[in-house]
């Protein structure tokens, strides 16, 4: 039960970590832990095999906990500790509750190689059963120290990582390895820290300054959604928003920037805000929330960081959260204020066209209720992405700032009548024509005449929008969710 020997506590403890078992009672609900595998390894050096498991409660929901011990060898894997973690995803399954991993291990250990890498209860049967496992039950991982080499995928195929500040790392390669093979002189921070994954790769979700704070984002997060893919999420108590005025939030001006979070905050139940990624790509909003007391998933165009333009990373961080909302019943709220994704060479050869295809895939598959609100603009692919009429959206609905066009008056002047441009002299007279141009492109796509062709279902007052979308979305809970028949799609990968 003390696990290591001494001096490894003391050195945890030096670095700001907790024991694995003081990790599980923090995440747990008071004497709720049943742990299974204590004697694992027979080897006194080796307690538990360096994992304790088990089974226990979170704010009264049964879960499977997972939690690497770091002062036995470094909570590196021996045979025991792949069989543990393999059966308890197992039961997980059988059971049908979520599975949180508390993740502080060096890898595998090399001298036992031959026991836990390559066979058919190998280490790779724990991403096998993970994969399995996704979508049937909410998986989350708090990251702690290191996940290293294989390891790596552990929290790569969970749900969310919620990683500590100064502590957490994910690697393929040690420094050491990475020199060897390439050359490359780094360090672990630099190459797989928590800052590295939760702001640039996008492998992290949360970046929290202690452990206290991973665990506690790990039970909120849990708190949105329900124990498996059959069930309905968790509602609690409504809230009235925030006292923000979302007619004063949003500008006039459709290119003055503004930050979306004002507007979510003073349409949602208080305080109900939980972004995931908040530090990636940030020019897109994904986040938990409560509408009168009931979950939703929101994603949101944030015209205050970079104009809110689509790039290939926040397509990404948008496919993967519509999909996590979809498999676990989690109604979705799109709010667009979007000009488009961005062109350009760089962005061509980097695949946006591919990463702009995995999100528009994810949000046709997700058969939850959908409502998009265009709260300012929805031009191009953008209003696609965004849940736009085309894509089983349960109702559109635009504020009287809304715009839906292919892309906006200037653009759309100049890329029609660039040569008639040019060729006026008199710089009064270009000014008149391009400004006659623009007034007959606004009247083509004018709301009111949209909503007349019924691509738009209501035009909404900002005072009226909580209410209406706390309407739609309690007729929408009955929702027939058949989408075809199919063994899997082709993912745009």
């Amino acid at each position: 039960m003390r696990g290591g020997a001494e001096k490894y506590h003391q050195a945890a403890a030096a670095a700001g970590k907790y024991h694995a078992r003081e990790r599980i009672r923090l995440l747990t609900d008071t004497d709720s832990f049943t742990e299974d595998g204590l004697w694992a390894n027979p080897d006194p050096a080796l307690p538990a095999d360096g994992v304790v498991c088990g089974s226990a409660t979170v704010q009264g929901r049964p879960v499977r906990v997972i939690a690497n011990d770091s002062t036995v060898k470094a909570g590196s894997w021996g045979a025991r500790t792949v069989e543990k973690i393999i059966r308890t995803i197992e039961a997980a399954q059988v059971e049908q509750r979520p599975i949180v991993y508390l993740v502080d291990s060096a890898g595998a250990r090399i001298t036992d190689q031959v026991q836990l890498f390559p066979g058919r209860r190998g280490a790779g049967r724990i991403f096998y059963e993970q994969v399995r496992a996704s979508g049937q039950v909410p998986q989350a991982c708090a990251l702690f120290g290191p996940s290293a080499a294989g390891g790596a995928y552990i929290p790569a195929f969970c749900d969310i990582v919620a990683m500590v500040d100064g502590n957490a790392s994910m690697y393929l390669g040690s420094p050491r390895m990475v020199e060897m093979v390439t050359g490359e002189q780094t360090t672990l921070e630099a190459m797989g820290g928590a800052r590295v994954h939760c702001e640039e790769s996008g492998v992290g979700h949360f970046l929290c300054r202690n452990e206290d704070e991973a665990i506690a984002a790990v039970r909120r997060w849990l708190s949105y959604l329900p124990s498996n893919w059959t069930q309905a999420p968790p509602v609690r108590a409504a809230r009235p928003p925030k006292d923000v005025s979302l007619r004063e939030v949003v500008p006039p001006g459709e290119s003055t920037p503004f930050d979306m979070h004002d507007f979510l905050e003073g349409l949602v139940d208080r305080d109900s805000v939980l972004e995931v990624q908040a530090r990636w790509a940030g020019e897109l909003v994904c986040a938990f929330a409560r509408l009168d007391g009931r979950p939703i998933g929101v994603v949101a165009s944030n015209p205050g960081v970079r104009g809110g333009v689509l790039f290939s990373d926040s397509a990404d961080k948008a496919a993967r959260f519509v999909s996590t909302c979809d498999a676990f019943n989690v109604p979705l709220l799109f709010l667009a204020d979007v000009p488009g994704f961005m062109v350009g060479t760089e962005f061509e050869k980097g695949g946006i066209i591919r990463h702009g295809a995995k999100m528009i895939a994810a949000v046709s598959e997700a058969t939850v209720p959908k409502v998009c609100v265009v709260v300012r603009k929805a031009y191009g692919a953008g209003l696609y992405a965004m849940s736009g009429p085309a894509f089983g959206s349960d109702a559109v609905v635009a504020l009287p700032t809304g715009k839906i066009a292919v892309m906006g008056a200037e653009a759309a002047v100049n890329a029609v009548y660039a040569n008639k441009i040019a060729a006026i002299d008199d710089p009064a007279e270009r000014e008149r024509f391009i400004a006659d141009r623009r007034e007959e492109y606004e009247a083509d796509v004018d709301l009111r005449r949209l909503a007349g062709e019924l691509v738009v279902d209501d035009i909404v007052e900002p005072e009226d929008l909580r209410a209406d979308l706390i309407a739609r979305y309690r007729r929408l809970s009955q929702k027939d969710r058949r989408f075809g028949s199919r063994r899997h799609p082709i993912t745009p990968v």
